[in-house]
């Protein structure tokens, strides 16, 4: 199957029509985008958007020979003006399928939200899943045992639990192809549009893009080890998350664990949990070494600022006397053993850790030797991570990759 992007934006386009964010004020030209609309083997249209016609005379097709236009999601605002020639647009209801003119066929699959996705295999065989935007599939859609989708395009970056959703039922495989539609403003276009896409295993592509189903493209690699660095309240945290919540399962290993009678430790520690997919597993340990060393799903630690608090606690390396008696090669002992794991790790981790060169220096001996003992523990996980990101304001800075 040949399929032709349209448009790849949000029903409202991109930029939004009047909107002053700055997202939108450099979506212009190459990066702007219309809503999204697909042409399949020029025989099918998915989505009905304004300027079809001219999108694809554009893209150097015509649509004279659609034989079926089926919608995905309601349409707010007056009625569309159908073009001249065009089949009238309509829907298939849930779980029945439709066989098209061409020899494709067609299947609605059941959304968690307003909207219908639609699973298209074409006469060569080719598998397409097509979602609307804020789309997820509802439940495993009855898929047990199929192969996994040649394509999928889906609101990616809005909806990535529904990408989890797809890889946990076997829907998508390490080669299929994902492309992420529906783009709003939510992300700047450019290199952060790619990174965000990138984390998720997925690409974008401009407007009036042709695409193969089954055609091999190369997969985004995704680093197996990411460390994410950023000061106090920077989105650190956040941004780490991030990067996980399209895979289905992730232990999250919290370093920090309780305190009891800490109120504001409580509401801090409840507030990361509101946010983290409910299919996410919570672990409070610093012990890291066998975590790394087991096989299972991506781990998510967060922070090495707190893991190595509690082995300072252990090497009693607060104290002077104590540091210069043995605590010091006692804690850089364990920091090394925790380095070699990650070292030696085949599991998918993102590290979390604070950056701590940049602020002012600690008024006492034990401040500042954690101090520096956190930036050498820093320096050597990032010696051994493939991606390292500096999250400043919230706006992640790729320092390595």
């Amino acid at each position: 199957m040949e399929l032709t992007l349209l448009g790849t934006g949000t029903p409202e386009g991109l930029p939004r029509p009047g909107c002053p964010c700055a997202a939108c004020a450099v979506s212009v030209g190459m990066r702007s985008r219309a809503a999204t609309a697909v042409l399949v083997d020029g025989a099918l249209l998915l989505d009905l958007t304004p300027g079809a016609v001219l999108a694809g005379a554009r893209a150097g097709h015509s649509l004279a020979g659609v034989r079926q236009v089926l919608l995905t999601h309601p349409h707010d605002g007056p009625a569309m003006e159908l073009p001249p020639g065009l089949p009238a647009a309509g829907r298939v209801p849930d779980g029945r399928e439709l066989s098209v003119i061409s020899g494709h066929r067609v299947r609605a699959v059941p959304m968690d939200a307003p909207g219908t996705g639609y699973e298209v295999t074409g006469p060569d065989g080719g598998r397409l899943l097509y979602l609307p935007p804020g789309g997820a599939p509802a439940g495993t859609n009855g898929r047990t045992g199929l192969r996994p989708y040649d394509m999928v395009l889906a609101d990616v970056l809005g909806r990535p639990e529904a990408l989890a959703r797809l890889r946990a039922s076997g829907a998508v495989g390490p080669a299929t192809d994902v492309i992420a539609v529906h783009l709003d403003h939510d992300t700047p276009p450019g290199r952060e549009l790619e990174r965000r896409c990138a984390a998720a295993g997925a690409r974008a592509v401009p407007d009036g893009t042709t695409v193969i189903v089954g055609e091999y493209h190369a997969v985004p690699d995704l680093p197996r080890r990411t460390l994410v660095l950023g000061g106090a309240r920077s989105g650190k945290s956040f941004e780490a998350e991030r990067r996980l919540e399209s895979f289905p399962e992730v232990v999250y290993v919290a370093t920090g664990g309780t305190r009891d009678g800490d109120a504001e430790w409580a509401q801090r520690v409840g507030l990361h949990r509101e946010r983290r997919p409910a299919s996410w597993r919570t672990l409070e340990t610093c012990e890291l070494v066998p975590l790394l060393a087991e096989g299972g799903p991506p781990l998510l630690i967060d922070c090495l600022a707190l893991w190595l608090t509690d082995a300072m606690d252990r090497a009693g390396a607060w104290d002077d006397a104590v540091w210069a008696k043995g605590g010091q090669h006692q804690l850089r002992d364990r920091a090394a053993e925790l380095v070699a794991a990650l070292r030696a790790t085949r599991r998918r981790v993102v590290l979390v850790s604070n950056e701590v060169g940049s602020g002012i220096v600690p008024a006492t001996a034990s401040g500042r030797r954690f101090r520096d003992e956190l930036g050498r523990l820093n320096t050597a996980v990032a010696g051994e991570c493939e991606q390292v990101l500096l999250v400043v304001a919230g706006q992640a800075l790729v320092l390595k990759e």
